[in-house]
């Protein structure tokens, strides 16, 4: 998935144009774009869209509050007949709240859309300073567990932070240090990677190359907080023609050659990292094919 749209869990309206926007994931939030008085109604709000609106083909999951909160038993209790496609897991300390989340899923019997399918999960997992150290442990989460996200905000908090970017408005280094081992943890752990969200949604050229450095680094995909920024995510993660066709030539040369472990390719030598490399990218522009680009 590359794109991942934040909607408020007590606006009916915007949790109905985000599924129906184009983007990948449409995540409906009861925690932090919810005040604490309107949770109830958010709830509420959030199950009926759940059930009424018409999916299209975004995925559709449900960002629940914390467990420090007190209030997620009644979140997935509240959304469990909705049968979303995923939840989202807010402030991760470790895989063990994963485990604790997957408990509470099968306990509720909150079911996946697709007859016999998973409830997916995904954490975002640098919101506190406790929960850097414990970014290697999350290959025991369980096959529900699909991805890991970082964010900036409720670490600087947690951090006690006068702010998280610089003079020039570039993340400083605890941030960029949290973001660098969301990265390498869910890839250790055969996770996604997403990254953060881009916070001027006016600035496309600014999201534009914070999605392309994302990319470059090793990023499956980005969270959004308006319909705006999602066409620009989409086509930043979808690979394009001239990288396909390099991908398919890397494909090509290596097993007219026997497979062997290493070729020569337009003066470049190449070896098996590039190989799966470029495997791995005909994959995902076969998955994104149908996928318009809007």
């Amino acid at each position: 998935m590359r794109s991942y749209l934040f909607a408020p869990g007590d606006s009916p309206d915007k949790m109905a144009k985000a599924i129906g926007c184009g983007t990948d994931v449409a995540v409906l939030d009861l925690e932090d774009s919810v005040a604490p008085d309107n949770k109830a109604a958010a709830r509420k709000a959030a199950a009926s869209v759940l059930k009424d609106v018409p999916r299209g083909g975004a995925q559709v999951y449900v960002r629940v509050n914390s467990f420090d909160t007190g209030l997620m038993e009644a979140d997935l209790a509240a959304i469990a007949d909705g049968r979303p496609d995923g939840i989202m897991l807010p402030k991760s300390q470790s895989v063990a709240d994963v485990i604790r989340l997957n408990g509470l899923l099968h306990e509720l019997q909150v079911a996946a859309p697709e007859p016999g399918g998973l409830v997916k999960i995904i954490a975002i997992a640098t919101e506190t300073a406790a929960s850097l150290f414990q970014l290697g442990s999350y290959a025991g989460g369980g096959e529900r567990l699909d991805a890991l996200c970082w964010g900036a905000e409720d670490l600087s908090a947690d951090l006690g932070a006068q702010s998280n970017v610089d003079e020039h408005g570039r993340y400083t280094g605890p941030y960029e240090l949290a973001r660098t081992l969301c990265l390498v943890g869910a890839r250790a752990a055969g996770l996604e990677p997403i990254d953060g969200i881009y916070g001027n949604f006016r600035d496309q050229d600014g999201l534009w190359d914070s999605c392309r450095q994302a990319l470059r680094d090793g990023f499956s995909g980005k969270l959004a907080i308006h319909p705006a920024q999602v066409p620009i995510i989409n086509r930043a993660f979808t690979p394009s023609a001239g990288d396909v066709e390099r991908a398919r030539r890397i494909v090509e040369a290596f097993a007219a050659a026997g497979n062997p472990g290493v070729i020569g390719l337009d003066g470049e030598m190449l070896d098996k990292p590039h190989l799966e490399r470029a495997r791995k990218l005909l994959a995902l522009a076969d998955r994104y094919a149908r996928a318009p680009l809007q």
